[in-house]
C-alpha cells in the first residue's frame, strides 16, 4: 500500500501562519464536500469503513490523531500531528481514526458529496470488494 501524505505551504510571519489548499494544485481532485471531527471522545475509534470511488485528504488542523488503513492485504497506520501535512487516501482502502488528543479537530476534504451507496461498511464485504468478487 502507497501512503501518501502531503507537506502543504506554509505562508506566514510575526502574525500567525497560514494554509491555502486550491484544487488539482495542492489536492489531487475537485473539493466537492468538507467536514470535520473535533471533541472525539478518549478511547473512540471512528470510521470503520472504504469508499468505492469517493478519496479523500485527511488534515489534523490542531491536536493529533492516529489513522489506520488497510487495503485489503496490508495494514499501516499514519499519524497526524501537523496542521501543514494530509493524508491522502484513495478509494477502496479501509480507515479507521482514533486516537484523538483532546483538542484534536480533523479536517476531511473529499472528491464527491455524501452518498451512502458509495460506503463499504462491513469489513468482510470490503474484503470480496477489493479481491473482485
Amino acid at each position: 500500500m502507497q501512503i501518501i501524505k502531503y507537506s502543504f505551504e506554509i505562508h506566514g510571519d510575526e502574525r500567525g501562519q497560514l494554509v491555502a489548499l486550491e484544487e488539482f494544485k495542492d489536492v489531487p481532485f475537485d473539493i466537492k464536500r468538507v467536514y470535520y471531527m473535533y471533541d472525539t471522545v478518549e478511547g473512540v475509534t471512528r470510521g470503520y469503513h472504504a469508499h468505492r470511488a469517493l478519496e479523500q485528504i485527511l488534515i489534523c488542523v490542531h491536536g493529533s490523531c492516529k489513522i489506520r488503513l488497510n487495503d485489503g492485504s496490508e495494514t499501516q497506520i499514519v499519524v497526524l500531528d501537523k496542521p501543514n501535512e494530509g493524508l491522502y487516501i484513495s478509494n477502496a482502502v479501509w480507515r479507521e481514526m482514533f486516537d484523538f488528543s483532546s483538542d484534536a479537530v480533523l479536517m476531511v476534504l473529499a472528491s464527491e458529496l455524501y452518498d451512502e451507496s458509495d460506503y463499504i461498511r462491513n469489513y468482510e464485504q470490503f474484503l470480496k470488494y477489493v479481491k473482485g468478487e
